[in-house]
C-alpha cells in the first residue's frame, strides 16, 4: 500500500485555499492514478494543462518519480500554491510549474513532450489544439471524461486537424495518439 502522507498533506494545503474543490481527496487521488495508468513505461516528459490544483499532476509525480512533469498554470495564485506543494514533496528537481499562458509554453516547447494531460482544461478542441503542438510524433494525451460517453465530444476531423487519433476510453479517461 502507498503512503500517501506527503501527497494528502500537500493537497490538503492546497484544498484549503480553495483551488480544489473536491470532497474526498482519496477519491481525487484515485482518479488522478487514471491518468497514471494510461500513461506508457516510455514516457519521460509530461504537460499537465491547467494544473489547478495539482490534479492529476502531482498524482502523476508521485506515482512516476522518473518522470520529468511541467504543470502549466496561467493563474498566479494557483501556480504559487502549486510550487508550494512541489517544494513540500521534495520533487523540484523534476517538476516545474509554469506560470503563463498554455500559448506561451507551446511557443517555448513545440513538439517537446511524450505525453500531455488534461483533467479541466478546456473544450476538446482548444485541448486537442495545444496536446498537438506540444505533442511529439506517438505522443499520448490523456484527458479527463465526464461520466456519460457523448460519441460527438472529440470529432474525428478534430482530431485529425492536429495529428491526434483517438485511443479509446479507460473509466473516467481517454486517450489520443499524436499520429504525424
Amino acid at each position: 500500500m502507498t503512503d500517501d502522507t506527503a501527497l494528502l498533506s500537500a493537497l490538503g494545503a492546497i484544498q484549503a485555499r480553495g483551488a480544489i474543490g473536491e470532497a474526498s481527496l482519496h477519491l481525487a487521488i484515485a482518479h488522478a492514478e487514471q491518468f497514471v495508468a494510461e500513461l506508457p513505461p516510455w514516457v519521460q516528459c509530461v504537460a499537465d494543462l491547467g494544473s489547478g490544483g495539482g490534479l492529476p499532476g502531482l498524482v502523476i509525480a508521485v506515482r512516476r518519480p522518473t518522470l520529468a512533469i511541467s504543470l502549466v498554470e496561467r493563474r498566479r495564485s494557483r501556480a504559487d500554491l502549486l510550487s508550494r506543494a512541489i517544494r513540500a514533496l521534495g520533487i523540484a528537481d523534476r517538476v516545474t510549474v509554469f506560470a503563463d499562458d498554455v500559448r506561451r509554453f507551446a511557443d517555448l516547447h513545440p513538439r517537446a513532450f511524450d505525453a500531455v494531460t488534461a483533467r479541466s482544461f478546456a473544450a476538446p478542441s482548444i485541448t486537442a489544439k495545444w496536446a498537438g503542438a506540444l505533442l511529439r510524433i506517438d505522443g499520448i494525451l490523456v484527458v479527463s471524461e465526464p461520466p456519460a460517453d457523448d460519441v460527438d465530444r472529440w470529432p474525428p476531423e478534430l482530431l485529425a486537424s492536429f495529428g491526434l487519433r483517438d485511443q479509446g476510453r479507460e473509466q473516467g479517461v481517454r486517450r489520443f495518439l499524436r499520429a504525424d
